[in-house]
């Protein structure tokens, strides 16, 4: 909508104020006539002058018509027509327009019915065409909009993103450009929520498995890497059996259960050198114990069972 300029209305008062000044001057008793004619000369060239001064804002471009047909296009900034023969029926925006429209129960690829709501953002780029091919461009890309999601939704499935770019087709021999189209929401039925929340929530599962299997496959290809590496190095696995009890011992644990094998192949001195081991580390605990500012539950030593 075109906002009214103050310029033609100062040049209407300022003509008329001229003229209604000169006759005033020129006023006589016997020029009584001629005063009253200059007066009406000079209104009616006010009036004129302030109907053909036309003034457009950045963003307009005015359609001009000389007796109904296209003369030119016009703006931004000031311009000038011919009273009465010359007119001006459409001031179009050329900025970025934003319009709301919905798709109401339309079926997507998959047979879900849906309800979407979606923004159009357009702007005219072919004034000319915007106003000579289409009656009312502002309705037509509206009702453009509509039918070309439809089709959009019918041809996607419910999880794909929506594309506007059909409309823009559509929309291109009456000089508008879509720049794109942003869904608001989508409405579906009640009824499918809870199948959808199971399947996603299957998937999910499904996902953590899969990683959870990739993971184990990954540990136990380092343990075969590792078990290589200690066949060539029995030292070393008798440094790792000894650091695994040391780290199990002195943790809070009151019993750890050994293999009767594992203690062999450490060369512990038997179950005498395990047990006297055990014993040290839990005397070596309840000191730190009796160390402590706060007096705590006294634990319990730490026992090393072993098994056959």
């Amino acid at each position: 909508m075109k906002k009214t300029n103050a310029l033609p209305g100062l040049i209407f008062i300022v003509i008329v104020g001229i003229g209604s000044a000169f006759a005033y001057f020129e006023y006589t008793d016997s020029a009584y006539g001629e005063s009253l004619s200059i007066a009406a000369g000079v209104f009616i060239i006010a009036l004129v002058a302030s109907y053909a001064i036309k003034i457009a804002d950045q963003w307009d471009r005015v359609v001009v018509l000389r007796l109904g047909r296209f003369r030119s296009l016009e703006g931004p900034g000031l311009f000038f027509i011919i009273p009465i023969i010359e007119t001006v029926p459409y001031w179009i925006d050329t900025r970025v327009i934003t319009s709301s429209f919905k798709a109401e129960k339309t079926l997507t690829k998959d047979t879900v019915p849906v309800d979407v709501d979606a923004v159009l953002f357009w702007r005219v780029v072919d004034p000319k065409k915007a106003a000579l091919d289409v009656a009312d461009y502002g309705s037509a890309i509206s009702w453009a909009s509509q039918t070309a999601l439809r089709d959009v939704i019918g041809k996607t499935m419910l999880s794909d993103m929506l594309e506007g770019k059909i409309i823009d087709v559509r929309t291109e021999p009456w000089g508008i450009n879509v720049i794109s189209v942003e869904v608001k929401d989508v409405l579906i039925p009640s009824a499918l929520e809870d199948a959808m929340s199971m399947q996603a929530q299957a998937e999910r599962e499904r996902q953590a498995r899969v990683i959870l299997g990739d993971s184990e496959k990954q540990v136990a290809e380092k343990f075969g890497e590792a078990a290589k590496t200690y066949v060539n190095h029995p030292v070393a696995l008798h440094l790792r059996a000894m650091n695994m009890l040391y780290e199990g011992l002195k943790q809070n644990s009151t019993i750890v259960i050994v293999p009767s094998s594992a203690v062999e192949t450490m060369q512990l001195g038997g179950l005498t050198g395990l047990t006297a081991l055990t014993m040290g580390l839990g005397q070596d605990r309840t000191n730190r114990e009796k160390e402590g500012a706060q007096p705590g539950p006294r634990s319990e030593p730490a026992k090393a069972v072993v098994g056959q």
